[in-house]
Order: structure tokens, then C-alpha cells, then sequence
């Protein structure tokens, strides 16, 4: 069985980024680790807990007590974030479009993400004590999301100031139940968002990919570039001491 097994969702199997690239191989690569990735995109703490995605089984079956490392970055989807900002990322003359227009206005209606920001705590923390039952010999270390957007006040283009200002309000609230989850489950917790506050998308010196189109081998819009996983892993080797 592998020596370390990380979990999550998009922002720790790094889309669009070249093979390897992502946190956990970085991490497993610099402690020389056997790692076993079953991070996948899209994945929500359902798919880490109960739920299969696609044909893959719930993330913690990959968990068998014997690893000694087991990183998790998760509940992104939960709550819609990245979905959210690639949403409101996108160009004027599709966003105008009625059908878009419509589903814009619905996905930042308080009504859809007030109710999972709610839900969210209880989740993350059913996730970490999961993780220390199937694995009670491992460092657990949970890591949040990268600073996408830049503080308050800044311009955000295409992003709207409104739409930036929510997508802000749920970050928040998702980086405070992550780290309240990580001390209830007595887990490391690595705060990528705290450290990436300057290194935001809109910056000189991004660690996450701004807006445009996918392209093969570069990073999904709005979601971590290679500067990005680097840093993640230092911080993660970093906390391991």
C-alpha cells in the first residue's frame, strides 16, 4: 500500500497542469513517498466519503491504516466556488446571452449558496474524522484553497465587483470551517489561502491561472498554475517539519 495518499478535489489534482505537476507529487517527490493520488476533479466530500464518481470508488476506500501521510483539499464543490467564478469569468457577449443571463442571476442568488456554506463545516469535519479513523497512524494534513481573487476593492475583470464580492463571502466561510474542522480532528492544517493572499490570480506573481480558455497542458481558469501547486508543497513539507 502506498506510504501516502492524498485526497480531494481539482485544486489538489491540478487540471490541465502537466503530469506530476500537482501538490502531492511534488510533496511525495521532496519526502520520498510512495503516493497514491485519488484527488480527482469535481469531486465534492460525498465522493470522499460515500459517493462513487464515475466508476472510481469513495476517495477514503484508498485509505487502508498503513499509510504514513495523507493530505486532503476538499469541499470546493460543495459550495460551488470554482464553478461560481468560472461562471462569472465569463466573456460579456456569452454572459448576455438570455439562457446564460438566467442561470448567472440564479447561481448568485443568496437562496443557492447560503444553504451548503451551512453544511459545509459539518462535512469537512465528518471528512477529517474519517480520515483518522481508516488511518490512525498517519499525519493528517488538510489543505485549503488558493486565494483566487484579489481583496475587496480591486478590479476583477470580466468579474463583476458583485459577483467577486460573493464568491469572496464564500472563500471566507469555507477557509474558517476548514481550519475549525482541522482543530476538531486535531490536523495539520496548511493555509494555502492565507499564503497565496498576494499571489492571487489578478497579481504579478499568480499561483492560480486567471480567465481565458482551456488549452492543452495549461491550467483551468481560476484554479492553481504550477507557481501555485510549488508553493502548496513547500507549505506542506513545511508543516511536517
Amino acid at each position: 500500500m502506498s506510504q501516502y495518499v492524498a485526497l480531494g478535489s481539482s485544486f489538489a489534482s491540478g487540471p490541465g497542469l502537466p503530469r506530476g505537476s500537482a501538490y502531492p507529487h511534488l510533496v511525495a517527490d521532496r519526502l520520498g513517498l510512495e503516493l497514491r493520488d485519488v484527488s480527482r476533479s469535481g469531486a465534492t466530500t460525498a465522493h470522499v466519503l460515500r459517493k462513487r464518481q464515475g466508476r472510481r470508488r469513495p476517495q477514503i476506500a484508498a485509505l487502508d491504516g498503513s499509510e504514513e501521510l495523507v493530505t486532503v483539499t476538499i469541499a470546493g464543490n460543495d459550495v460551488g466556488m470554482s464553478l461560481r467564478t468560472l461562471i462569472a469569468g465569463l466573456p460579456g457577449w456569452v454572459s448576455g446571452l438570455p439562457v446564460v443571463r438566467s442561470r448567472v442571476g440564479a447561481t448568485f442568488d443568496p437562496t443557492a449558496y447560503e444553504g451548503p456554506l451551512a453544511g459545509v463545516g459539518a462535512s469537512l469535519r465528518d471528512v477529517a474524522h474519517a480520515i483518522r479513523v481508516r488511518s490512525p497512524r498517519a499525519r493528517v494534513v488538510v489543505v485549503d484553497y488558493l486565494t483566487v481573487l484579489p481583496p475587496s476593492g480591486v478590479p476583477t475583470p470580466p468579474l463583476s465587483s458583485e459577483h467577486a464580492d460573493v464568491i469572496r463571502h464564500i472563500a471566507a466561510r469555507l477557509r474558517d470551517a476548514t481550519a475549525e474542522a482541522a482543530a476538531a480532528e486535531g490536523c495539520i492544517l496548511v493555509s494555502a489561502a492565507a499564503a497565496s493572499a498576494d499571489h492571487h490570480a489578478w497579481s504579478d506573481e499568480p499561483w492560480t491561472a486567471g480567465a481565458g480558455w482551456p488549452l492543452p497542458r495549461r491550467p483551468v481558469a481560476f484554479h492553481p498554475n504550477a507557481s501555485g501547486m510549488r508553493a502548496v508543497a513547500d507549505l506542506v513539507v513545511q508543516s511536517l517539519g
